[in-house]
């Protein structure tokens, strides 16, 4: 159980700490900073890339690229990441509000730089198609997002057309999942605690 907790210290008096046994002294620097950096650095390859798409890709045929492995093929995107729930635009700027939001709020608290590389990823990703939801035709949270690779074949055959932004979500995802999955904490601390602390009576 996680909370306040006494360790014993010298001439019977005790030292209190929090975050679960762990001393808040000894804990890491919050990474707010880490989050608002990355966070920008791929928003802003994120939107380059998306008018780069768009200005040399608009009207033309898929272009083939390392053997064909990836095309680039301008796609506008009604839907989610990866081309789905299209039709559910205006909701699915919606939802990337909230995770916007809820990540600036968490960001203070991060101590953790794979939880503050993890959300940042995905908040510059929500954030990327959440611009060109405001911004795209076909109007405020009506705006289709910019989708430009395809892997293995054109036109998304083998997989859904995608850009930056929908990368980046998925890899920071998988990040948080990991980082959550080995006990890895936003504050820094981890839940798997190799030394058991005497409970404050």
């Amino acid at each position: 159980m996680r909370g306040r907790v006494r360790w014993p210290g010298a001439a019977g008096h005790g030292r209190v700490v929090d975050n679960g046994g762990v001393n808040s002294e000894q804990l890491p620097r919050r990474r707010g900073g880490l989050v608002a950096l990355i966070a920008l650095i791929v928003l802003g390859l994120d939107l380059a890339t998306k008018i780069l798409a768009v200005a040399v890709l608009e009207g033309q045929e898929p272009v083939r690229v390392l053997g064909g492995a990836l095309y680039l093929q301008l796609l506008r995107n009604p839907g989610a990441a990866f081309s789905m729930a299209t039709g559910m635009t205006w909701l699915l700027a919606l939802i990337a509000i909230v995770v916007v939001g809820a990540i600036i709020w968490l960001a203070p608290k991060l101590r953790s730089t794979g939880w503050a590389i993890g959300l940042a990823l995905i908040l510059a990703g929500a954030l990327g198609n959440l611009i060109d939801r405001i911004f795209r035709a076909p109007g405020v949270l009506q705006g289709h997002v910019v989708d430009f690779v395809s892997v293995f074949a054109p036109n998304g055959e083998v997989w859904p057309v995608f850009n930056v932004a929908d990368s980046v979500i998925v890899c920071g995802g998988i990040l948080i999942v990991v980082l959550t999955f080995l006990g890895k904490e936003f504050d820094g601390t981890v839940s798997r605690r190799r030394t058991q602390p005497v409970a404050e009576e």
